[in-house]
């Protein structure tokens, strides 16, 4: 098999982490592997991959010998170095939001819409961890019932506000229990208390409103499914969960549903597990999909609100499936298609 030289953008962060983790799992045929990030970091030894790796700072040269880039090192860094790398021949792999809605750039999740891969002219874009998510159970809904609309409440893990999200909630923990506050405490990354509370504030607020988050929910699920006008209303909340997030979701579709084929699609799609069991308290919570790359779906009813409705709840990791998991799959799968190459 051919092998391909890798650059990781954001190495030393909390999903970067997770990429070289699931890299080594999954075993990508990767011939050298580049990690890159910051300045502050540039010269940090890190064990990955069956050795040891010095961190380099990135800058456009970078990119000079290198077939494929993950970004995950947030917007500015993508919009500063994402063309760069282009330029250069390699193509970029984006986690950030910088490329989402550019008509230009793929937005895929692989077992959705991998065919958009085929058009893509350096940059790819990896959606929104709830995005991802979400629309892993959506899909296979819409596929069989054509979907008109949906509703969504999230149950995001502090891990989605990076490395410091769970220090902040072990922080407030260890302060309530014991009374005591923690000595040399870092300034929590929420903007209220997080342990034994829910906030429902997740990025920045718009004047209609909505948070970016929300909306990104709406906008990124139009595009990945080829659906313009899809109607969605989204609730983002932050909850004191470590990791793996949850959604709750009410969808309505075009054409009459039923149990059976809902469950039968959802059972049989690639990357989604049907967890569900009656009467026995079995159902997807984030617990057991932590570190896991399949989501879960459960929950599953006819939706007495609404006309061809169903609701459902899904979790998923979001440093895998919403980040780190479906970048590598988008790699994977242009390496099957044969279009990782220098067609742009």
């Amino acid at each position: 098999m051919k092998k391909f030289k890798l650059g990781i953008v954001g190495a030393t962060g909390a999903v970067g982490q997770e990429i070289l983790k699931l890299l080594e799992k999954r075993e990508f045929p990767a011939s050298e592997i580049k990690l890159l990030a910051s300045s502050r970091s540039a010269g940090t030894e890190v064990e990955a991959l069956g050795g040891v790796h010095k961190i380099e700072e990135t800058t456009p040269e970078s990119f000079s010998d290198l077939d494929v880039a993950i970004f995950s090192a947030g917007s500015d860094n993508s919009v500063k170095f994402a063309h760069e790398a282009v330029k250069r021949d390699c193509v970029v792999i984006d986690n950030s939001s910088a490329f989402r809605m550019d008509t230009s750039v793929p937005l895929v999740v692989p077992e959705i819409n991998a065919g958009d891969l085929e058009k893509h002219q350096g940059i790819i874009a990896n959606p929104n961890c709830s995005s991802a998510i979400a629309l892993m159970a959506i899909y296979p809904l819409h596929k069989r019932f054509g979907l008109k609309k949906f509703f969504a409440s999230t149950y995001q893990a502090v891990s989605g506000a990076g490395a410091m999200g769970p220090i902040s909630l072990d922080q407030e923990v260890t302060e309530m229990v014991t009374g005591a506050p923690v000595p040399n405490a870092m300034p929590s990354v929420f903007p209220h208390p997080i342990a034994f509370n829910l906030i429902p504030h997740v990025d920045q607020f718009r004047e209609d409103g909505y948070t970016k988050e929300e909306l990104k929910m709406r906008n990124e699920a139009r595009k990945i499914l080829s659906l313009p006008n899809l109607k969605v209303s989204c609730t983002c909340v932050r909850v004191p969960v470590y990791r793996a997030h949850s959604i709750s979701i009410n969808a309505e579709f075009s054409d009459p549903v039923n149990l059976p084929d809902a469950k039968k699609v959802l059972s049989s799609f690639n990357g989604l597990d049907f967890v569900e069991k009656v009467g026995e308290n079995v159902y997807p919570m984030p617990i057991y999909t932590s570190e896991k790359e399949n989501c879960q779906v459960g929950r599953l009813r006819v939706d007495h609100a609404s006309d061809n409705g169903l609701a459902f709840w899904v979790t998923g990791d979001q440093l895998w499936k919403g980040a780190a998991l479906n970048a590598i799959q988008i790699a994977e799968e242009m390496i099957r298609r044969n279009c990782l190459r220098k067609i742009f």
